[in-house]
């Protein structure tokens, strides 16, 4: 290794000088790096310049962030000619590629060549010194700095400004979200694109949820219970929750008592047995209460018997042959052991105390049903007399405040059947409790309080999992969860924009530093989010405080102007847009849709309405995708006041149609939005006649242009209201959502291109290999291009040699027309209109009709000019970059057709002569397209040109 120092001598070192004295400065360590090269038959250079490096926008997890401040200065580094690569250069003394920052000024055989003067002089008294400035001209937004101090302080005093006006109208709003996130190390692992759990997904999950807990939580308790279970998967997902009571009061004491889910403590069913004893005394209740749970023998017996002869128990084939994979960890346990103890359990409500009772079976004993499951799943309760569920409580009906615990009672072991239990078990060498039902927040405290009483005397930690505790509005509570492809965090709600903003920066923080990021990239280099949404809930402090419920027409607000601006649903949305995608618009599902709108908008009152289930009754059946899902809808009302269940009373209202952006200031300013319309809605509703846009929807507003002219209109229409949201602060979702291909330059005009939005198509259903499947078809794509400049009827522009329908638009600049472009760019095995190729690669032409050739154009291709598809993704920015520009090309127009009499060429027929040509160069001009009454702003290169 060679050190680098600062070396004031002149001259350049040789190269054995160098690696003798281990250390020189950056033109020592290019001088031999430049001998190394030539030793090994490269022609190489030394290279003298500038070196100019910024600060990076975010400080990097592995290795050196670079330099604090912005900096420059005079620098040298080799160049290397590689054959079909040319001249590539090579930075020593940091170890990197040459990049932007390196401006050479000379590029010599020798570093004597370099120096700007050479000769000699006599004797002289001189001063000599220079200065070297970087300074940041302009900046265009990104995802790793979005917005300049100037803006971000400028967002936050709109957002301290929205607070007040809630304050004075009395608006007691709470907001929360659902951001995702993936890992930064494995992009590519199922885990992190289509598979719900992985056993890496499991550790980052659980240290976020560390790191979480130590910043948010004070006083609280960690919950590992279950979260959704969907069709097709074989267990329930997990869900990592904590809670905490927003008075201050602690709910666990000690956190040490809460065991660590990745270490031993070795324990057994014998301590087990002690604290399922200490804990009945605790609450109350006798011994006899307590049911020992075992294995069910017989069936494992027979689970074995059932394998085949030449299979042994412990032939490593046997995980593979058993339909559970803990058989043998059963057996080596021992298979006749206690694996827990059950403790019947639910709240007298006469009485005020623990209520249990004796389970008897016919077998005798309490065998578990077959699984790997927690014991608390695998309880024989279809064996017991049936008795009632557990009433929810109403969540309208709880206090403010906690009342002082009362006194605890000697509970009562009665004939009356009890299912609900509570249960104790050992796993891996740590105690888990797994907590039954409770229809009140105060009897799950009272056994949590009981149980931390016993883990303190024993001084054996415990893990507690089963049921979450009930929902109430006293108590905060966050979670983290599996999604397909992504860990998702349910953050709990902020009451005020600084809490807000607090609680999400801090959040991207530490997932940052669980190393898990919020974006990545594809592998043809498209920038995108995590895959997962980022959705925004809306409520109140207690049900009966939420806007929504309070003033329905507020719901209504808010759905109208949605509807009449398609931009805000495409500009923050995912890559699977449509009628069947996760949040479809209310006009995307069915057309009847928006006259029964119209028709329930005609009995919402306006104002403050004493009824809380009237918005639920007139939206449920409304807001709702194709298959009458109401959960996949651009507005959940799920938990607004559901008349299912308790946990759907909450008072919130879901926006789903927002993807998780990289970056957590872009995630601010996307609630910052639904603040200040709930704050304009409030004092002016927005109750408009819904719009038929038809085809149009699909057509103008999937271009990036209608969609920011449209966010244009949004703004102003806040602006007028008093609230000064700036369009340019959505400049960072654009470049996010709509990034540029590239542009051309010919003469006055410039073309643009930029990626457009496509939606997919659900396709029938087909036969595989497990069962039917409706494959999406995602080989479509559409992109905008954009003409700026003086464009008569002499010039057009044309795409793969059919007429692109330009449509003047008001842009940025004058003179701008635009036109969208759908084409097929790859071919999936099964697709819409199957029997259609590929079109790429586009060329594109600004022709000049009047001398009928084309002025210049280029070629956009979908993957790599040169056939060299990367099989993986790419690693970072820079690479995704690379991949990005390599697909377009300034060059490609199509050339001028000579016409000619002469046969078709055969190799039969080759002669070589020399000919004087006699005939001028044609080129042949498209013809003007009959204007598509569908679709007029899109040219769909699917189908056949209709000429005029």
């Amino acid at each position: 290794m060679v050190g680098y120092g600062i070396r004031l001598e002149p001259g350049v070192q040789t190269p054995n000088e160098t690696l003798s004295k281990k250390t020189g400065s950056c033109r020592d360590s290019a001088w031999l790096l430049v001998q190394l090269f030539r030793h090994l038959g490269l022609a190489s250079r030394f290279v003298s310049g500038y070196l100019v490096q910024l600060t990076s926008d975010q400080k990097s997890l592995d290795g050196p962030s670079g330099p604090e401040e912005d900096f420059t200065d005079l620098h040298a580094w080799t160049e290397v000619y590689i054959p079909g690569a040319g001249w590539i250069g090579l930075d020593p003394t940091s170890g990197l590629f040459a990049g932007e920052g390196h401006i050479p000024l000379a590029c010599t055989p020798e570093p004597s060549s370099a120096a700007p003067v050479t000769g000699g002089i006599d004797d002289c008294e001189s001063e000599f010194s220079f200065y070297n400035k970087v300074t940041r001209v302009h900046e265009d937004p990104r995802v790793t700095k979005p917005y300049s101090e100037v803006q971000w302080s400028a967002i936050n005093r709109l957002g301290q400004q929205v607070d007040s006006v809630y304050d004075e109208e009395g608006i007691h709003l709470t907001m929360g979200g659902e951001p995702t996130f993936i890992s930064i190390d494995d992009m590519e692992h199922p885990q992190w694109n289509t598979e719900a759990d992985g056993k890496e997904k499991r550790i980052l999950a659980q240290n976020l949820f560390v790191e979480m807990n130590k910043v948010f939580t004070k006083g609280g308790f960690t919950h590992y219970g279950q979260g959704k279970w969907y069709p097709g998967e074989p267990l329930p997902r997990w869900q990592y929750g904590c809670y905490w009571r927003k008075d201050g009061v602690a709910l666990w004491k000690n956190a040490k008592l809460l065991a660590d889910p990745n270490k031993d403590y070795k324990l057994d069913h014998t301590d087990t047995k002690k604290f399922a004893e200490k804990l009945c005394v605790g609450l109350g209740l006798g011994l006899e209460a307590l049911t020992t749970a075992y294995e069910d023998i017989l069936y494992h017996l027979w689970q074995e018997a059932s394998l085949p002869t030449e299979v042994g128990p412990k032939e490593p084939k046997l995980l593979d042959a058993m339909s559970r994979k803990g058989f043998l960890a059963k057996m080596e346990q021992g298979i006749e052991k206690p694996v827990g103890y059950v403790l019947p359990l639910k709240w007298h409500d006469t009485k005020n105390c623990w209520q249990s009772c004796t389970w008897e079976f016919k077998r005798g004993h309490c065998f578990l049903l077959p699984g790997e499951s927690p014991l608390g799943y695998r309880l024989p309760l279809d064996s017991l007399q049936w008795t009632e569920n557990i009433i929810d409580r109403d969540p309208f009906d709880i206090p403010e405040e906690f009342a002082k615990a009362p006194r605890r009672k000697k509970g009562i072991i009665s004939t009356e059947m009890v299912k609900t239990a509570l249960v104790l078990e050992v796993r891996d060498g740590r105690l888990y409790i797994f907590m039954p039902p409770t229809s009140h927040f105060e009897h799950y405290m009272n056994i949590l309080n009981t149980v931390e009483s016993v883990a303190k005397t024993l001084s054996m930690p415990v893990i507690i999992e089963g049921y979450s505790p009930p929902k109430d509005s006293r108590v905060e509570k966050y979670a983290v969860t599996p999604d397909p492809g992504v860990i998702e965090v349910n953050i709990h709600p902020s009451k005020s924009w600084d809490q807000l903003v607090g609680r999400i920066t801090k959040l991207y923080g530490l997932a940052k530093e669980a190393r898990l990021g919020t974006d990545k990239f594809m592998a043809d280099g498209r920038h995108t989010g995590t895959g997962g949404g980022n959705h925004v809930t809306l409520g109140g402090e207690t049900p009966d405080q939420s806007p929504f419920l309070r003033r329905p027409d507020i719901l209504r607000s808010f759905i109208t102007y949605w509807q009449h601006h398609p931009g805000l649903s495409y500009l923050f949305s995912g890559l699977f847009i449509g009628p069947t995608s996760q949040a479809p618009r209310v006009d995307e599902a069915r057309d009847e849709v928006l006259y029964e709108l119209e028709i329930a908008f005609s009995h919402m009152p306006e104002g403050e309405v004493p009824e809380p289930w009237l918005v639920d009754r007139l939206l449920r059946n409304l807001l709702v995708d194709l298959t009458g899902n109401t959960h996949r809808a651009e507005f959940c009302i799920d938990k607004l006041y559901s008349p299912d269940s308790s946990t759907g009373r909450l008072g919130i209202v879901e926006f789903r149609g927002f993807e998780m952006p990289p970056h957590e200031q872009m995630s601010l300013v996307q609630m910052l939005l639904l603040r200040t319309l709930l704050a304009w809605f409030w004092k002016k509703p927005y109750h408009k006649p819904l719009v038929r846009w038809g085809t149009e929807l699909h057509d103008k507003f999937l271009l990036p242009q209608y969609v920011e002219n449209d966010l244009a209109s949004v703004t102003r229409d806040l602006q007028q209201a008093g609230f000064p949201f700036q369009l340019n602060w959505l400049n960072p979702f654009f470049e996010f959502r709509f990034p540029v291909c590239g542009t051309r330059e010919l003469d006055d005009v410039t073309l643009e291109l930029r990626t457009a939005i496509e939606p997919w198509h659900v396709l029938g259903e087909e036969a595989t290999g497990s069962g039917t499947a409706r494959y999406v078809d995602s080989s479509l794509e559409r992109v905008q291009i954009k003409v700026q400049g003086t464009i008569s009827d002499r010039y057009i522009v044309t795409c793969n040699g059919r007429r692109v329908p330009l449509k003047a638009v008001k842009g940025k600049a004058k003179d701008e027309m635009v036109a969208g472009i759908r084409y097929r760019a790859w071919q999936p095995p099964t697709a819409l209109h199957p029997t259609i190729g590929v079109h790429a690669p586009l060329t594109f032409d600004l022709i000049d009709t009047w001398e009928g050739r084309s002025l210049g154009g280029f070629v956009y291709h979908v993957s790599h000019a040169g056939g060299r598809n990367p099989e993986t993704l790419p690693v970072n920015a820079f690479e995704a970059e690379g991949r990005r520009v390599a697909r377009f090309w300034e060059h490609g127009h199509t050339p001028s057709i000579l016409a000619s009499d002469q046969p078709a060429w055969s190799p039969s027929a080759v002669t070589h002569q020399f000919q004087t040509a006699d005939k001028v160069s044609e080129f042949i001009v498209p013809e003007e397209e009959v204007t598509n009454d569908d679709y007029p702003n899109t040219l769909d290169l699917r189908r056949q040109p209709a000429f005029k």
